[in-house]
């Protein structure tokens, strides 16, 4: 049984030690913030795969020929086609970063040698994606175009809109995920070597000789790291007004929510590593690459996921960040709420569940190992 004043002293304990080490605590504070920063400048994304929905109106041998002008190029990847496709919905849902939509009178034009008109919807979260599809979608077209009959003055003109973000602020896209990059390395890193010291400093032994349960320290040690990256979260949240001029476009809780959550994963990773290899060189390396590396390849930040090759692609999944820089840029840039964020919430909650049963049953018994 947990009891909780033992929990809340052990909390209070991990405190004032860490209060004890000023730089760690400085660095605690100040480094988030200075990687959000340099994240949020620096960095530059590209794209190859684009999710893209055609709605055809026109269903005809000219639209058909229209469409598979799209397909034939290795930038689109159609994923729904058809007259009663809904290109709004499906960008609200984040299926599709485009949509294409062929009016009726699409070939009726192209025959009476009329400027036919077409639609291209776009989700210009990310500026700088939005903009690859602009000119991809601007291209094909004008490959389509060339190989009309000449003799007809004919033009077909696409007409682009942006949706969630349409001033195309790169910082509106970037900012939000360079939260979730800021916020994944510090907390696990401290916790493992806080945790990672206490066998090294032979510390670990005064635990053992006290009546704590295996439970009640993992939850001590972890209440008070967590406590340290929710004040990370906050001072993120206010760098991200103060120099990105972000503020949120929609409800903000699903943010706050999956805040809590993934420092939770974060701390409790870190405490599994710290607990499993007890040595501060080897946890520092570890996180590094585990919390830090990996997140910074896999978790879309960098790189889009659809680009990931299918092999590796599997491990996104279990990375939290991930799921965070889901949230963070709904909260920021689009603003559709529960509606859309719901499965990122329960999926960093399931991950939190899945790392607190790691460290438990590294921690279950509170007795030295041979």
């Amino acid at each position: 049984m947990v009891r909780p004043k033992r929990v809340i002293t052990q909390t209070i304990k991990e405190l004032v030690q860490l209060k004890r080490d000023q730089l760690i605590l400085a660095l605690a504070f100040l480094l988030p913030v200075f990687a959000m920063l340099l994240f949020g400048l620096t960095s530059s994304l590209d794209v190859n795969n684009i999710n893209f929905a055609v709605q055809d109106l026109d269903i005809t041998y000219t639209s058909r020929e229209y469409i598979a002008t799209f397909e034939r190029t290795n930038k689109f990847k159609i994923v729904a086609i058809g007259s009663k496709v809904k290109v709004p919905q499906m960008l609200n849902q984040g299926k599709i970063a485009a949509g294409l939509i062929i009016p009726p009178e699409f070939t009726r034009d192209l025959r009476h040698g009329r400027e036919a008109q077409v639609q291209i919807l776009v989700d210009g979260t990310d500026a700088n994606t939005a903009n690859l599809i602009r000119n991809y979608a601007i291209a094909t077209n004008n490959a389509f175009v060339g190989n009309l009959n000449h003799k007809t003055a004919i033009a077909v003109n696409i007409q682009s809109q942006f949706w969630y973000n349409p001033g195309l602020k790169s910082l509106n896209y970037v900012g939000p995920g360079a939260m979730g990059m800021s916020l994944t390395l510090l907390p696990p890193l401290f916790a493992g070597l806080a945790t990672a010291k206490e066998w090294e400093h032979g510390t670990i032994i005064q635990v053992y000789a006290s009546s704590l349960t295996g439970t009640e320290y993992l939850l001590g040690k972890t209440m008070a790291y967590w406590l340290v990256g929710i004040t990370e979260v906050f001072l993120t949240n206010v760098m991200a007004w103060f120099f990105f001029g972000l503020w949120y476009a929609g409800d903000p809780t699903p943010l706050i929510v999956g805040s809590a959550l993934y420092v939770a994963c974060g701390v409790l990773w870190g405490i599994f590593v710290g607990s499993n290899f007890k040595s501060l060189p080897v946890v520092v390396q570890v996180v590094v690459a585990t919390t830090f590396m990996l997140p910074w390849l896999m978790s879309g930040f960098t790189y889009p996921i659809a680009n990931i090759p299918t092999a590796l692609r599997w491990l996104a999944n279990f990375t939290p960040t991930t799921f965070y820089i889901l949230l963070a840029r709904d909260a920021f840039s689009q603003g559709m709420g529960w509606s859309i964020a719901w499965s990122s919430v329960l999926t960093l909650g399931v991950l939190a569940g899945f790392f607190f049963l790691l460290a438990w049953w590294k921690l279950r018994r509170m007795q030295l190992e041979d």
